[in-house]
């Protein structure tokens, strides 16, 4: 065999795409729908030492949060990779953020119309950080419709800012999101990042 043959024994190109935004937004529902395999997910219970910690409202039957991360893979074509990380998004497990944003080439703020301010943290975080985000309003059963517009101005994005409809149970409706994430983030200039040529 020969090793020194790089173009038959190129890694494939690793794309990291990081799904953020309030609790209960449905970051851990996107990953598993998307993720071509089985996703990791470091989801615990909820306690009652979380009570007067954790604000549940609008969310009150969820039983588990996710305390590190979720993790997904889609395979582009044989030489390019997504590899999905979902944030935690409760307060108390933002200091991991730093780790896991950690050479993305863009995010996903996933925003629950319900509780819209519950996002604002994940786009003030990819706003000062530079990294290309798009905003996703996942579609829940029974929360009031808002047209684009409305979201914007409630959320202040810049114009360039996309923002799409979602529903985070359904893997095409979440590959589009993450089609119009690469495509902004290219517009945008950013390059994807972890090469293991």
């Amino acid at each position: 065999m020969d090793f020194g043959r790089s173009d038959r024994w190129r890694l494939p190109t690793a794309i990291k795409i990081l799904v953020a935004g309030g609790f209960g937004a449905g970051k851990t529902t996107m990953v598993g729908a998307v993720s071509e395999t089985r996703p990791l997910r470091t989801e615990e219970a909820l306690t009652h030492a979380g009570v007067h910690i954790d604000d549940l409202y609008g969310v009150e039957g969820k039983p588990t949060t996710t305390v590190v991360m979720d993790f997904g893979r889609i395979t582009i074509r044989d030489d390019y990779m997504l590899y999905l990380f979902g944030t935690p998004g409760q307060e108390r497990f933002w200091f991991v953020w730093d780790e896991l944003a950690m050479g993305a080439l863009g995010a996903i703020v996933l925003a629950d119309t319900r509780r819209l301010a519950d996002c604002f943290p994940s786009i003030d975080y990819f706003e000062r950080r530079e990294t290309p985000f798009v905003v996703a309003l996942n579609c829940f059963d029974g929360a009031r419709p808002f047209t684009v517009g409305e979201v914007r101005k409630a959320l202040e994005l810049d114009p360039e800012v996309p923002i799409v409809l979602c529903d985070a149970r359904r893997r095409d409706s979440g590959r589009e999101v993450l089609i119009t994430l690469v495509e902004h983030a290219m517009r945008m200039g950013a390059q994807p990042v972890g090469t293991m040529s």
